[in-house]
């Protein structure tokens, strides 16, 4: 287990290094080429081989496949001592001295690169090797002994330039003695360690080195020359996410707009400094401070034609001519005489004559029974049998009355829908509830000054009918639409300014 814990140490770091690539110089050699690796070693034997341990030289000849595979056969020589006597595995005390011997080790491996994309190329390895053991006293032992079993280890290639590299590696040659050995050896395997480091050149094949280090061998680099840094595709061209003209990798703004006009660090230009790009801007030379929509023109919130920046009236009704303040040029939206601001009814029909409040003159009779009443009421407005739909000849009604009640946009009203008791309670309250309903609907869309905060609907069940004035038509007598005044005291001011009595 000491021996497998000595052997994942430098694994670890190999893969470590494969991880860290501080810098992107993809010098592994492509294509089939030649590797020859002279190399020193020391070998560090088990407790259980009769070796001591010592340096060794020798060297390595391989082919590699591409940047991922290849294969090598190594031989190295070492002389050193056996611990005791003359076997290949230790014996116990007392044992004979120890014996010079002449090793010889040699073998063959499949290598598989990790990371074959940084300036260090970590690697594994795994093969056969075999161990010849030639005594120097031949007197007792004429025929040189072997041992041989598989190999495993791991390494790093530091490319020092695109065909020379310093290479270092352990391999863990596993050996097993034959049944009978005795112990301490036994026939468990043990492992001897091979610390093994050199010079690493490479012949032939294909892609020598990336001279832009963008990572890709300058045989596949399609873009050669790409400027340090860049971040560039399988082909070697540099990646623009944002299609500005500036790499990814160069590129300090990757984020820019589509269209936008940008300077050498790939940011975007904004000439007036109103925060919109330009090439985007449809704006351009906007004053410096001026606030901006999203296209770059200066904001408008009331859209008068006068930017919020300079307008001084910035809540003018959509419609309204304003001057170069941003403010209505004649503030009399009913063109009467008298200012909005003064104008108790600012929608009077054009032409008519007003009072100085704006309102007008002459009265029809509807008009002088709201005045004088609070309320306006209309036997006139009909409805289909059994419906909530108005009649075509009703519409005239509802329009005259919208008329004399967008006059005066203070008042707050209720419509009512008066109904015969003809049928059960909740049917006719229903009907006519729906009926003030479809009046105020009616109003509302004719005159959407009104609002429809200061209105109100409701529908009324008077009782049965009885005979009325109508061709004696019962039907006709509690049937009708009222329009109440809810908040007098807006009425009792106009009767006072009119000299009119209530009754």
């Amino acid at each position: 287990m000491s021996a497998v814990r000595r052997l994942l140490v430098p694994m670890a770091l190999g893969t470590a290094t494969a991880v860290w690539d501080a810098a992107p110089i993809r010098a592994e050699v492509e294509g089939v080429h030649v590797r020859v690796f002279p190399w020193a070693a020391y070998g560090d034997y088990s407790r259980d081989v009769n070796l001591q341990n010592e340096p060794m030289y020798g060297g390595s000849v391989g082919l590699g496949f591409g940047r991922w595979l290849g294969v090598d056969a190594h031989v190295g020589f070492t002389t050193t001592q056996t611990v005791h006597g003359f076997t290949p595995y230790a014996v116990r005390s007392p044992a004979p001295p120890a014996r010079d011997v002449a090793v010889t080790n040699s073998g063959a491996d499949l290598i598989v690169n990790v990371a074959p994309a940084g300036w260090g190329t970590p690697y594994l390895l795994a093969g056969w090797q075999e161990a010849r053991l030639s005594y120097v006293n031949r007197d007792s032992v004429r025929q040189p002994r072997s041992e041989s079993g598989p190999e495993v280890g791991a390494g790093i290639a530091l490319h020092l330039m695109p065909r020379l590299s310093i290479r270092a590696e352990v391999r863990d040659a596993v050996w097993t003695f034959p049944q009978g050995t005795p112990a301490p050896a036994g026939t468990d395997p043990v492992h001897d360690l091979f610390y093994v480091a050199g010079l690493e050149l490479a012949i032939g094949g294909v892609g020598h080195g990336d001279a832009d280090q963008d990572g890709i061998p300058n045989g596949r680099d399609k873009c050669p020359g790409t400027p340090l840094g860049t971040r560039v595709d399988a082909n070697g061209c540099p990646i623009d996410s944002d299609a500005d003209g500036i790499a990814d990798g160069i590129d300090q703004c990757p984020d820019t707009p589509r269209g936008a006009q940008i300077d050498a660090r790939g940011c975007p230009r904004d000439s007036d400094h109103d925060g919109v790009a330009d090439g985007i801007d449809q704006c351009p030379g906007t004053p410096n401070g001026t606030q901006v929509d999203a296209r770059g023109c200066p904001r408008d919130s009331d859209g008068d034609g006068v930017p919020d920046e300079v307008d001084q009236c910035s809540d003018t009704p959509p419609g309204t001519r304003v001057d170069a303040r941003g403010c209505a040029l004649v503030p009399d939206a009913d063109n009467d005489g008298v200012p909005d601001a003064a104008d108790r009814c600012p929608y009077t029909h054009p032409h008519a004559k007003v009072d100085a409040r704006g309102c007008p003159l002459d009265l029809g009779a509807r008009e002088l029974e709201l005045i004088r009443s609070g309320h306006i009421v209309e036997r006139n407005i009909e409805f289909q049998p059994g419906s909530t739909a108005i009649l075509p000849e009703s519409e005239a009604i509802v329009s005259e009355i919208g008329d004399i009640l967008i006059q005066r946009p203070r008042l707050q009203i209720e419509v009512g829908v008066h109904m015969d008791a003809r049928g059960s309670e909740a049917l006719d309250l229903d009907l006519s509830r729906r009926r003030a309903r479809a009046v105020l609907d009616d109003l509302l869309l004719k005159f959407p000054q009104l609002g429809k905060a200061g209105y109100t609907f409701r529908g009324y069940r008077d009782g049965p009918p009885v005979a009325g004035k109508r061709g004696g038509s019962p039907e006709a007598t509690h049937r009708r639409v009222e329009f109440k005044v809810l908040n007098m005291e807006e009425l009792r001011i106009e009767r006072g300014q009119r000299q009119l009595q209530s009754r």
